[in-house]
């Protein structure tokens, strides 16, 4: 129990200052985008009101975010740039940050530990198993760009 406990709390430290750091550069980001050229778009009516939601309701969005693979980034990036309240950003990078270090201190340490032991007791075995790993996050990849339906990267059409 006590290598679980010193896991998470590393880890958990470790989520505070990167989504921390996150928020803070999306902070950055978006009061000097408020002061360039862009100014005018930021301040149209639309871009308030999504400013606004985003403010009032994007702690979830943010502590949610921690359970998701690919998406913490982003939603701390954005509530940073979007200058949502440190009051309701902070419960959510603590609970999500909790959330998120739990889940890799228990599961990753008994991947870890199940990887170990089967890489001691049958070597052939273990590389079979990570090849097999390897393999799967490639094919993953691999299908998620090739799917039909996924945006052509092309230009975006304005909306009316």
């Amino acid at each position: 129990m006590d290598k679980i406990a010193l896991t998470a709390g590393a880890l958990y430290v470790i989520v505070l200052l990167r989504a921390g750091g996150t928020f803070a550069v999306g902070w950055l980001a978006g009061a000097g985008a408020r002061r360039s050229r862009f100014s005018e778009r930021i301040s149209s009516p639309k871009f308030r009101r999504a400013e606004r939601a985003i403010q009032r309701w994007g702690a979830p969005v943010v502590a949610v975010s921690f359970l998701t693979v690919g998406f913490q980034t982003a939603a701390n990036f954005l509530a940073g740039s979007m200058r949502m309240p440190l009051p309701r950003y902070l419960p959510a990078l603590f609970l999500g940050g909790a959330a998120w270090s739990l889940i890799y201190a228990t599961a990753g340490l008994g991947v870890l530990e199940v990887l170990g032991r089967l890489f001691a007791e049958r070597t052939a075995l273990g590389v079979a198993a990570v090849a097999v790993l390897v393999l799967a996050v490639c094919a993953m990849v691999v299908y998620r760009r090739r799917r039909p339906g996924r945006p052509s990267g092309g230009p975006v059409a304005e909306e009316s």
